[in-house]
């Protein structure tokens, strides 16, 4: 996948960028919803005999629009978003900077800009999708915007459980530690990646020697708790259980929340690795405890019940 950072105005032109089909949004999680959009637009690609492309945008627009944030923690930070988008064998990904010039383009320049203009013949967008300053453009608007030079397609909502498959209710299910209802809405289970540090080295003392996971930076977290994990390495998958969030029954003043991992049926040296870890099932609450010997007792307890859940996943 060949992927294309942009920034207005660029200078590509219907000359040197290749006909497209491309599906257009910010697809943060890369969820069901998005997968049919994109989806549709690498099967029309494919009917066309055209390279199917994605256009997407980054920062989030409310970095820029809102002055009271300063970042955003995404579901899928661009790492990821790539490596997602390449699996599904998209052609070309082009990246868009929003910043304030960007905000200001009327609708009808934005889309000769960056639709007319990349050479796109044919726009798949959800029923939501909006451009141009204020998203003064959207679906409704494309007919005449489009200046008959491309097609395009609009696909309706995706729900379930009655509710609207979005990015925003990924959040609020990961923001409660609802990791499963958030696979559900994925089509995978939410995941992180990070490299292996150096931490305080208790685990050894507890007879649980834990992997200590520096998230890579801007990434939307779970709920403080404790999890059943699948952790990949070198291409070797190992369940296990993680403990995410301020060590309280060590350090109660931690001001970023720390995530541990122990891996099972797992021997060896993970030190400044790469990892990915995927979110499978919400244990517990993060607990305090006043003697050792309790904490030790209920992380067994942790291994039994994750353990049993994981088998209870290959019976099924």
């Amino acid at each position: 996948m060949q992927t294309i950072q942009l920034t207005y105005p660029h200078n590509l032109t219907v000359n040197t960028a290749p006909e497209t089909v491309a599906a257009i949004g910010f697809f943060d999680g890369i969820h069901r919803g998005h997968q049919k959009v994109i989806g549709a637009a690498i099967d029309l690609a494919k009917q066309k005999k055209m390279k199917s492309a994605v256009i997407s945008f980054s920062p989030h627009p409310s970095v820029v629009l809102n002055p009271n944030i300063d970042s955003v923690d995404y579901i899928t930070p661009m790492e990821e978003k790539k490596d997602i988008l390449e699996g599904m064998n998209v052609d070309v990904f082009y990246v868009i900077t929003f910043n304030k010039t960007l905000s200001k383009l009327t609708p009808q320049d934005f889309i000769d800009h960056f639709i007319i203009g990349l050479n796109v013949k044919h726009l798949v967008a959800g029923f939501d999708f909006s451009y141009g300053h204020k998203g003064s453009g959207n679906v409704q608007t494309l007919k005449d915007h489009s200046r008959g030079v491309f097609d395009y397609t609009v696909l309706d909502k995706m729900t379930y459980d009655g509710e609207k498959i979005s990015s925003t209710l990924i959040r609020e299910k990961l923001d409660k530690g609802d990791v499963q209802d958030a696979a559900k809405l994925l089509g995978r289970y939410p995941s992180v990646r990070g490299k292996v540090i150096e931490g305080f080295k208790r685990g050894r003392t507890l007879g649980y020697p834990t992997a200590n996971i520096q998230v890579l930076p801007e990434t939307r977290l779970p709920a403080p708790g404790v999890y059943a994990v699948r952790v990949r390495h070198n291409d070797q998958v190992y369940n296990g259980m993680a403990s995410l969030g301020f060590n309280p029954t060590f350090e109660g003043n931690l001001s970023n929340p720390s995530l541990e991992a122990f891996l099972f049926n797992f021997t060896g040296d993970l030190y400044h690795e790469p990892v990915e870890l995927d979110w499978c099932a919400f244990i517990r609450e993060e607990k305090k405890f006043d003697r050792i010997e309790d904490l030790i007792e209920e992380m067994r307890h942790d291994e039994e019940t994750i353990k049993h859940f994981f088998e209870q996943k290959e019976e099924n």
